[in-house]
């Protein structure tokens, strides 16, 4: 499925779940740098908003050769952003939103769940096809 389909997938799955979506790209700015919870060909961000509890949302697609190498890059830029929300918006919690496929192909297995619960990432999966959220982990 191509980025900006799973980016639309990601967007109906949380809207369907009672989420309101309050940024389409969330800006993040700090030390005169300028970034986004990132949209770009493999990737998407969101931020939305529920009952109080405000999120960021950075989607994943390890479309990459190495899923092992996808995941670095994921972790990397998701570190970055959690660093720059806790430090611009200490309110709203950064998740990473991976379809259900890649939870099970990379993150459900041992080396998945050690980089998961090691790192303390926050998880969303979504089906991709139903366009719902199947999982929220973190």
């Amino acid at each position: 499925m191509p980025a900006r389909s799973i980016h639309h997938a990601v967007v109906r799955a949380l809207t369907a779940g009672g989420w309101t979506i309050t940024h389409d790209l969330y800006p993040l700015s700090f030390g005169g740098k300028d970034l986004f919870v990132d949209l770009g060909a493999e990737e998407a961000a969101l931020a939305a908003e529920k009952e109080g509890r405000r999120i960021a949302v950075e989607i994943q697609s390890f479309l990459g050769r190495s899923p092992v190498r996808s995941l670095e890059e994921a972790v990397g830029q998701y570190e970055i952003c959690r660093l720059l929300l806790a430090a611009t918006d200490a309110g709203r919690v950064l998740y990473m939103a991976v379809s259900g496929g890649t939870y099970r192909g990379v993150l459900a297995d041992q080396f998945g769940q050690f980089v998961v619960s090691g790192l303390n990432l926050h998880l969303v999966v979504f089906d991709e096809k139903q366009e719902r959220i199947v999982q929220w982990i973190g």
